[in-house]
């Protein structure tokens, strides 16, 4: 677990808040996550989020994606999870970003 820096835990909160809005069926990415919370270039501190992210919370994290629409290394369940979800993915193991990406977002002000 990585330890959170006390100025980062609003942050957190609005990462956290953004990822559970994702709806079944659908994708978001860190970047994408990032620029709704108003810190376009937090992509990575995403990933520290949800990664330490409180299992009470019970967030979707499986319905975050990088960029190319590649899932969590290390965590192969989420390919699972999203199929399950009727998430399709592309023959090189990304998901189908055009299908599935999460469109109906507002950033966060």
């Amino acid at each position: 677990m990585f330890d959170e820096p006390p100025e980062s835990a609003g942050l957190f909160q609005q990462f956290y808040a953004i990822v559970a809005g994702i709806p079944p069926g659908k994708v978001a990415t860190y970047g994408q996550i990032a620029r709704m919370a108003g810190h376009a270039r937090a992509a990575r501190m995403v990933g520290w989020a949800l990664h330490d992210s409180p299992v009470e919370l019970g967030l979707p994290c499986h319905r975050v994606v990088n960029r190319e629409g590649r899932t969590a290394p290390g965590w192969p369940e989420q390919r699972r999870l999203l199929e399950k979800e009727g998430i399709a993915f592309e023959p090189d193991g990304c998901v189908n970003l055009a299908a599935h990406l999460w469109a109906g977002v507002t950033p966060l002000s």
